[in-house]
């Protein structure tokens, strides 16, 4: 590398993840630049695509000096940006086809059935705007039901019945267009291939109903050469819906692990990814020893980069980083102070809106820092909010707040996370009388 700092531009830029960044081993060679704010781009109630890709246009060509590289840590729009804007600066990265194929749930289905069929569930596309969208559907119950480009299992709902479904259908009509409207600007940018017909991102997937030991291996390709630097297990909570912890290392069995990174490599070199990062999330069915894939995210996840740091001694952002320089990140492993860590997701369950009444004030979070170092608390729910306005939840909860926690061993880890829950009060109360949603 040579001596002058490499500019390296984030896209969907803010001081919390900065701070993974700047910890990163070298990371005084490098000098990171905000491309567009997390909060310009990211959870937004209008997504202007071709505005926002202005935008950073005209920051990158405004720039006094090299653009090196553009890395992006979050989903929607920030991944098929990137690619775009990658492709028009002649930076490594992705194409934006091979992003949509990850992205685009039904593409990449049939992207996955054509390499690996034995871990592809059933799947078929429905139109819910269609009246007859039921009489359409291929599949038998129990099935999960999702739009065709989503996140954090926005409007995803396990569908048990023609009660169910028909009630899924209704919200996700009055909902779906606020991401599948901007998505289909991305995909007027590709050519399109004739299987897809006119599934686009105003549709959604029906999926056979799967379930089991769910993780996620994390990795990239790279020059054409695949790499994995670990797997995280993604541990759902007592509802069997909704997620409470993103735990690493995995605790699946290295068989599993290894079957797992076998099969994503097949389907990434199918899709033609390369120059960039992903994780790919699987079910392990241990009973009848079967994987099945549930998507390709094609990006690092921000969500495990606190548990990366914790065990390994370094955040996955020293892959991003390097990945999107063209040099070969230095990921060591099981060089942190921990063995085991997870980023938690404390929810309260309920389909009902209410008013956050009580939160967590300065003095509790205070003594739990100093009871706790290495655990870091984000508030989500603010106190005089209605639940309804945090940003993109599922259908069964709502995430009051993230906790990162770390052990020497997984007890000590599980028995902090319940210790510091004690210092995290939440109360609601209803909807004023007139107001209920």
């Amino acid at each position: 590398m040579d001596q002058r700092q490499k500019n390296i531009f984030v896209l969907g830029y803010d001081e919390r993840h900065a701070q993974d960044l700047v910890k990163i081993p070298d990371a005084d060679a490098f000098c990171f630049h905000p491309l567009l704010r997390t909060d310009e781009i990211i959870h937004q109630q209008n997504f202007y695509i071709d505005d926002k890709l202005e935008e950073a246009r005209n920051v990158l060509r405004g720039f006094d000096g090299t653009v090196d590289a553009i890395i992006c840590h979050w989903d929607f729009p920030a991944m098929p940006m990137a690619a775009i804007l990658c492709a028009e600066f002649d930076l490594l990265s992705p194409s934006l086809e091979a992003v949509l194929k990850c992205s685009h749930k039904y593409w990449s289905r049939l992207e996955q059935q054509a390499v690996v069929p034995e871990a592809t569930p059933g799947f078929c596309a429905v139109d819910p705007f269609d009246e007859n969208a039921l009489d359409k559907i291929t599949l038998n119950y129990p099935f999960w039901i999702k739009p065709i480009k989503g996140y954090g299992s926005t409007l995803g709902f396990r569908i048990n019945n023609t009660r169910d479904l028909h009630h899924a259908l209704e919200i996700i009509k009055q909902k779906i267009r606020r991401i599948g409207d901007p998505f289909n600007t991305f995909l007027e940018k590709v050519n399109l291939p004739p299987e897809l017909g006119n599934v686009d991102g105003n549709y959604l997937i029906a999926e056979n109903f799967v379930n089991g030991w769910e993780f996620a291996p994390e990795g990239y390709v790279q020059h054409g050469e695949f790499h994995v630097h670990g797997v995280v297990d993604m541990v759902r909570d007592k509802n069997h819906k909704s997620f409470l912890r993103y735990e690493y290392p995995s605790q699946a069995p290295r068989r599993i692990q290894d079957r797992a990174i076998e099969m994503a490599e097949k389907v990434l070199r199918q899709i033609g990814f390369d120059n960039g990062c992903f994780n790919m999330e699987f079910f392990w069915d241990e009973d009848k020893d079967a994987l099945w894939i549930i998507e390709i995210n094609p990006r690092i996840s921000q969500s495990h980069s606190y548990q990366f740091e914790m065990v390994d001694g370094m955040s996955n952002h020293e892959v991003a980083v390097h990945v999107a320089l063209g040099d070969t990140p230095q990921f060591q492993h099981r060089a942190g102070p921990y063995k085991h860590a997870a980023k938690f997701l404390l929810r309260h369950y309920t389909q009902q809106d209410a008013v956050v009444v009580l939160t967590p004030d300065a003095d509790q979070l205070l003594r739990l820092a100093e009871s706790q170092p290495d655990t870091e608390v984000v508030v989500k729910a603010q106190q005089g909010m209605r639940l309804s306005q945090l940003p993109d939840q599922d259908p069964y909860s709502y995430v009051l707040a993230e906790v990162n926690v770390a052990g020497k061993t997984q007890h000590e880890m599980l028995q902090r996370y319940r210790q510091a829950i004690k210092e995290l009060p939440f109360e609601f109360s209803p909807l004023p009388a007139g107001e209920e949603t």
